[in-house]
């Protein structure tokens, strides 16, 4: 009997790996709820990453398993595609303008952000650059690694980044009467029927293996968009997810951003946050303007804009935009765009104007 399971390929999680998950998901009910039930935008999502993210900091061993986070991407995909048909037609004619535009946006963010690092903290090149590009992570990661950068300091300032973004967006929104705060938050869409369901997930998972297979970014959330888009915009399904199964997916990706904290150590977080705020004001700052000139140009809501032009992780945007009834098609465009941007010109900015921490001194 022990032969056997020994050869097996799939192994069972340690006691000590389950508990910490079902902790953090405790957590990050507890708060999103504790959000939710004083009618703050956003809130299960700012409520759960605000309440794992302190609890880390905290020393708590917290952490979402990949198994988990894949499943909570598939199901936020699978509700984002539940309301795109709405959306699709509307303000197609301003993407390629406002695509532009964020390009643009993201090129100024960078460097102004890489110049503060620079100016101010002492930072070397590649570090700053790397820091201060919005968005694509793990390509972030891996260049930082390869170039010798400050992988501590970088990891620091893009993770208070996408936390800020997450739980201030829904504030500043309501206070501008663009997203008015609301104790149900969630989209009140039709539920699908138990046939239509078995079809949206077996279509979402499919498409998203596809996309993985060819690299695709954000290829689980991305990939069960597309598919229950296509379902739906064709008639071929009717609604979506219940509500609780969307709640669920929202406080699950809350508490995967908090849990980030889990593996920085307080001197290292210390030790960069005046140099996270800092390159995170100047990079609101940027897009800001960027904002502004879009709102002015353009037809597009005021709320549509902020999202999209946000430099923030795109799993979160997109997440936000579902719970603030803001429109995925056009918020998930422009993300997936950064990213392309991102991932295309940073590895040849770094190449031509960055430098190695060996360079520091020079």
């Amino acid at each position: 009997m022990k032969q056997i399971t020994a050869s097996l390929p799939f192994e069972w999680p340690s006691r000590a790996k389950v508990l910490s998950t079902v902790e953090t998901l405790v957590i990050g009910a507890a708060g999103g709820l504790a959000f939710l039930a004083v009618g703050l935008p956003g809130g299960l999502i700012s409520g759960s990453m605000i309440a794992v993210g302190i609890a880390a900091i905290a020393g708590r061993q917290l952490a979402v398993p990949p198994l988990l986070t894949q499943t909570v991407l598939v199901l936020l995909g699978i509700s984002l595609g539940s309301v795109v048909s709405r959306h699709l037609i509307q303000q197609v004619s301003a993407y390629p303008l406002t695509i532009g535009l964020l390009a643009l946006a993201t090129f100024c963010s960078t460097f102004g952000s890489s110049y503060y690092l620079q100016r101010i903290h002492g930072w070397d090149r590649t570090s700053a650059f790397l820091a201060g590009s919005p968005g694509a992570l793990s390509q972030i990661t891996i260049l930082a690694v390869e170039r010798g950068a400050d992988l501590p300091g970088i990891a620091v300032v893009q993770t208070m980044r996408v936390i800020i973004l997450t739980a201030a967006l829904p504030m500043v929104l309501a206070i501008a009467g663009a997203a008015a705060p609301s104790v149900t938050p969630l989209l009140t869409t039709a539920i699908a029927s138990p046939l239509d369901l078995v079809e949206l997930v077996a279509a979402a998972l499919a498409a998203s293996l596809v996309l993985r297979l060819i690299k695709f970014p954000a290829s689980w959330m991305f990939g069960a968009m597309i598919a229950s888009s296509v379902l739906h915009g064709a008639g071929w399904v009717e609604g979506g997810l219940p509500n609780w199964v969307r709640g669920v997916a929202l406080v699950g990706i809350g508490a995967l951003i908090g849990s980030r904290f889990a593996r920085m150590r307080i001197k290292t977080l210390a030790g960069h946050i005046n140099a996270a705020l800092g390159s995170f004001a100047v990079a609101i700052a940027v897009s800001s303007i960027f904002v502004g000139i879009v709102a002015v140009t353009t037809q597009v809501k005021f709320s549509d804009v902020v999202v999209a032009f946000a430099p923030g992780a795109m799993d979160a945007m997109l997440a936000l935009a579902l719970t603030l009834h803001i429109d995925p098609i056009f918020v998930g465009a422009h993300h997936l765009s950064r990213f392309v941007f991102v991932t295309i010109a940073t590895p040849g900015i770094v190449h031509l104007f960055g430098r190695t921490q060996d360079d520091v001194d020079d």
